[in-house]
């Protein structure tokens, strides 16, 4: 089969497309999907340039990539729900080294779940991750209920345009940080309020916010204590909570790691099919240029998701 492997640790130089790689075959609570399209996450590059190697060193030559969308073709022992045959999307092991940037993948059957009926495998392919991040995030951790402030963090990208959506539906009141040139794109998700980051101070115009969900970091991280009411909460996927802060400003702090199962996956595609979320996708590239999908995505700051086709 063809896959997109790296050689090691470093920049895109370590990423080749190649044909003769051997087909996986499905382990006890796996399937094998062939896929369809792949999606980028910052995760991956973090990967390929061995920034996560304390969560598990990789074995090369190692297949990246996580969110996927294909087609059941093999079932391991102990599966039960799913078909050969059948149009599925989740999530791969992206530090397995037998990732989805290929033309077959195996896959952990609770990672995956029956793809939204509505739509095509490319643009299944970009919800995985982002999707059930927002949902984790502002339905299992916040349980964000209809009149509360919300601030998103980052809401032109993957998770914060997802997360827009999402908190519009449930019927919260949405700020959200974007740079000016995608006002009118976050204010098209729903975006109630929106602060131009590169422009103005989100703290200085934002106070007794219930939650904030950071996809950021840093800076924007420290200063967003300060919006929220006592016992509001900040979830932030990027962040461990500063203890001393969060007694300060008495709220709530979940440190999130997202977890993609098939419960989650199955809610976000009834939401996809009753057209409350939508993916938006900035850039398809080929599997031949998984390395310049990367790159593209480490270097700029895309509007929406990044996306590897893998058949049509």
């Amino acid at each position: 089969m063809k896959a997109a492997e790296i050689t090691g640790y470093g920049d895109q130089t370590v990423m080749h497309t190649v044909d003769q790689v051997a087909k996986p075959s499905a382990d006890e609570g796996q399937i094998i999907v062939e896929v369809y399209a792949a999606a980028v996450n910052p995760f991956d590059y973090k990967v390929r340039e061995g920034l996560v190697r304390q969560m598990g060193e990789l074995e090369f030559p190692a297949i990246l990539g996580g969110d996927f969308s294909g087609i059941v073709a093999e079932i391991g022992a102990g599966v039960s729900g799913l078909e050969i045959g059948q149009a599925v999307y989740g999530q791969a092991g992206a530090l397995s080294g037998h990732g989805s940037f290929a033309e077959f993948a195996p896959v952990k059957a609770s990672s995956a779940a029956a793809k939204p009926d509505s739509i095509d495998f490319t643009t299944a392919a970009a919800l995985p991750l982002v999707s059930v991040s927002a949902y984790q995030a502002l339905v299992d951790h916040i349980e964000l209920q209809a009149g509360q402030k919300v601030l998103i963090h980052g809401g032109a990208g993957g998770i914060g345009s997802l997360a827009i959506q999402l908190a519009k539906h449930l019927g919260a009141h949405v700020a959200t940080t974007a740079a000016g040139k995608d006002t009118d794109f976050v204010k098209k998700l729903g975006a109630d309020e929106v602060i131009d980051y590169t422009q103005q101070d989100f703290a200085a115009l934002l106070q007794g916010y219930d939650a904030v969900y950071d996809t950021v970091g840093g800076e924007t991280n420290t200063k967003s204590y300060t919006i929220l009411k006592p016992g509001g909460h900040l979830v932030s996927m990027v962040e461990q909570p500063n203890e001393d802060l969060v007694k300060q400003y008495d709220i709530q702090y979940t440190a999130q790691f997202t977890r993609v199962t098939t419960e989650r996956l199955t809610k976000i595609a009834e939401l996809i099919d009753n057209g409350v979320l939508a993916a938006s996708i900035d850039k398809i590239f080929q599997l031949d240029q998984a390395a310049e999908a990367l790159q593209y995505l480490h270097d700029g700051h895309p509007r929406g998701k990044v996306v590897i086709q893998i058949k049509k």
